[in-house]
């Protein structure tokens, strides 16, 4: 019987198809005087020209072991080392490590301090004791490494652990390792994959550590009260069912903010969340907002006028809920392009200024916050371009903001919004302030120590740390700093005693 379909066109055919034309418009452009020949022989050379291009990196894909990785810009790269999670190496790992002996009753330790995202005060500053600012040309002592699960988590560290949240196959898992040795100590999962083409796979909140437990959010929502001790669910919830709705586009990415009794989330999707705060002993809900429209900020804590507040990022607004009951304290009109939603951290200036920024070209800005009587009302102070945060927030030091700029590293004066200077790169990464310098998290993985100053860039040391794709914000505590991505992990001695 004769197989009447078509035949596949050949590699040769499709390329004599692009060739054929494009020496046309060569000859076109070549052989004639007039203006609107050599527009047309111009024109087709371009368009060939992007066509070619798209040729190429559809054969790289196809055929040459390239694929594409989003790395925080607004186009995607051409990577033969696209970061993965290397499941095999890591189930290895656990199992090795499983084999150990139990645990030596643990040392003196010191009390918890950076315990939660960026920090005991979100502010990405640490403060606890002085870092090493003479880094070796070979980078910092390395302490351990290992591989670990995927997703955007940083660390939360107390009672000699660090905790934080991975993807492990269809399973989202919160983990306690210990900090001295790297061993995995307990696990507490359930059963979720939050997956997306610009992000990949795997949760984006980092767990919050208060009084001997952890309160970690999910990517699809599920919020748990975790024993930190031991891995024991005290209770949970999942915030989307609770919302009757799924997770926002990038997952959940808001990371649970712990005050005094209460545990407070945000949960969003297309044109539609709330934010919620619980009981932090059993989960009771003890208020929520009405409908309203979120971004990918995580909840900040601020005093305005003698008032705690809980600062959001909205779309297009900013605003603050009195910390007691969620009443709306102020909001103020911050439409960023294209409608886009914030994602980096606000920073606080002074007793009462609190700058927003984001990419997507539009920029920062400087609200002042007054009371009047028992009202508030927020004010626009400078607006600068010069300064678009992603996800990476910036820093305060000395009266001067430092942050990324896209993915440069820039100064600008914090009273005036006057750009002071702008250099290095440094990728998608994130920053943190410890004894006056910049320890910079770099988006390829390396770790970089930067002197702030407003007069230039000054990058004391650099060396790589952990290999792939980096966004996840590095964490500080007693003198060790702990790094991962959604491949692996490690840490390094940052004590001046080294």
């Amino acid at each position: 019987m004769e197989n009447d379909s078509k035949p596949r066109w050949s590699f040769g055919r499709w390329l004599a198809v692009l060739l054929i034309p494009f020496f046309g418009f060569v000859m076109l452009w070549r052989s004639s005087r007039r203006v609107w020949v050599k527009l047309l022989g111009t024109f087709g050379l371009f368009f060939y020209g992007i066509l070619y291009a798209a040729f190429v990196v559809l054969l790289l894909l196809r055929y040459g072991g390239a694929q594409v990785e989003w790395r925080g810009g607004y186009i995607p790269r051409l990577t033969w080392h696209k970061t993965y999670t290397d499941l095999a190496a890591l189930e290895r790992s656990r199992a090795e490590q499983a084999k150990l002996a139990p645990k030596e009753s643990p040392r003196a330790i010191a009390p918890p301090y950076w315990t939660g995202f960026r920090g005991p005060n979100r502010d990405g500053h640490y403060d606890e004791q002085p870092i090493r600012t003479n880094w070796p040309a070979g980078g910092l002592k390395l302490l351990w490494k290992q591989p670990c699960g995927g997703g955007y988590s940083s660390f939360a560290i107390a009672e000699g652990r660090a905790f934080t949240l991975e993807q492990r196959r269809e399973i989202e898992v919160a983990v306690a390792y210990d900090v001295e040795t790297g061993r995995e100590l307990w696990t507490n999962g359930w059963t979720a994959r939050f997956t997306e083409m610009h992000s990949d796979e795997g949760p984006r909140t980092t767990p919050e550590y208060r009084d001997g437990k952890i309160y970690v959010l999910g990517a699809t929502g599920e919020l748990r009260c975790i024993a930190s001790a031991g891995g024991e669910t005290i209770w949970r919830t999942n915030i989307c069912e609770l919302n009757n709705t799924g997770p926002p586009a990038y997952g959940h990415a808001g990371s649970p903010l712990v005050v005094d009794d209460k545990v407070i989330v945000e949960t969003y999707t297309t044109g539609r969340g709330e934010v919620l705060c619980f009981n932090r002993a059993d989960g009771r809900i003890l208020w929520r907002t009405p409908t309203i429209t979120l971004g990918y900020v995580s909840p900040t804590l601020a005093t305005f006028g003698g008032e705690r507040q809980v600062i959001f990022g909205g779309r297009p607004d900013v605003f603050a809920l009195r910390l007691d009951d969620g009443v709306m304290r102020w909001t103020v009109p911050w439409p960023i392009l294209n409608n886009e939603r914030p994602i980096a951290q606000p920073v606080l200036v002074g007793t009462n200024r609190i700058l927003f920024s984001a990419a997507y070209l539009t920029g920062a800005t400087l609200f002042e916050i007054n009371r009047t009587g028992d009202t508030f009302a927020a004010k626009e102070i400078w607006k600068s371009r010069k300064l678009k945060n992603k996800f990476a927030a910036s820093v305060l030091h000395d009266g001067f903001i430092y942050g990324l700029d896209e993915d440069i590293l820039t100064c600008l004066d914090a009273a005036t919004g006057e750009q002071k200077w702008k250099d290095g790169r440094y990728g998608y990464g994130e920053v943190v302030l410890a004894s006056g310098h910049l320890v910079v998290l770099c988006g390829n993985g390396d770790l970089a120590l930067v002197r702030p100053s407003p007069e230039r860039l000054v990058e004391l040391a650099r060396f790589h740390a952990i290999n792939g794709k980096t966004w996840n914000y590095p964490a500080i505590a007693g003198g060790k700093l702990l790094v991962r991505n959604l491949a692996e992990m490690a840490c390094f001695d940052i004590s001046p005693g080294n």
